[in-house]
């Protein structure tokens, strides 16, 4: 593994409040967004590029919709002046927004992908990244999942969830990497 140089961007994705609504079911790592802000600390202060995305919900029964309480980025990785907050309406960062062309024009080829959540938003990024050609970095301890009912009513724990889709994605779209191990890479 390569040194991440600074023009790799961090990419943190729907990190917002709605996204705790008891009605998702049990989440597992509680301390994602520490690991998150950890790292967002750590691309500000050497000058490297943000990314906020955040998900403008257009299903009615959604507390991620643009006029609900639950659309706000949590204050623990909140844009500050200056740092794009990319906004979409479904699962892909890069499906109707302009997140490519700000990402070619900024000359960025690898992402550190951070987020909510590890088997939606943050997987569906993660593998449009590889398939566009970037070098994606997801960051297993600054992600979540939920628990998830499947198909045939079985349900499948938070923590199963996380590690299935962070497998599914390893070495095939993304490398998948610890907040230390980010953080030792430079």
């Amino acid at each position: 593994m390569s040194a991440i140089d600074n023009n790799t961007a961090l990419l943190i994705i729907d990190v917002q409040v709605g996204l705790d609504e008891p009605r998702l079911g049990r989440r597992n790592n509680p301390d994602a967004e520490r690991n998150m802000a950890h790292l967002l600390a750590e691309w500000r202060a050497r000058g490297r590029p943000v990314f906020h995305v955040r998900h403008m919900s257009t299903e009615p029964e959604s507390s991620l919709r643009p006029e609900m309480p639950g659309n706000a980025i949590k204050s623990e990785v909140a844009p500050q002046d200056g740092e794009p907050v990319i906004e979409k309406d479904v699962n892909a960062a890069f499906i109707g927004t302009d997140l490519r062309q700000r990402l070619n024009q900024a000359g960025i080829q690898a992402l550190v992908i951070v987020g909510l959540t590890t088997d939606h938003c943050v997987s569906s990024t993660a593998r449009m990244a590889g398939d566009l050609g970037y070098r994606a970095i997801v960051v297993a301890d600054a992600t979540a999942a939920h628990e998830v009912r499947s198909y045939d009513g079985k349900l499948h724990s938070a923590e199963t969830v996380h590690e299935l889709a962070l497998a599914n994605l390893h070495q095939e779209f993304a490398l998948i990497l610890s907040t230390e191990q980010v953080l030792g890479l430079g």
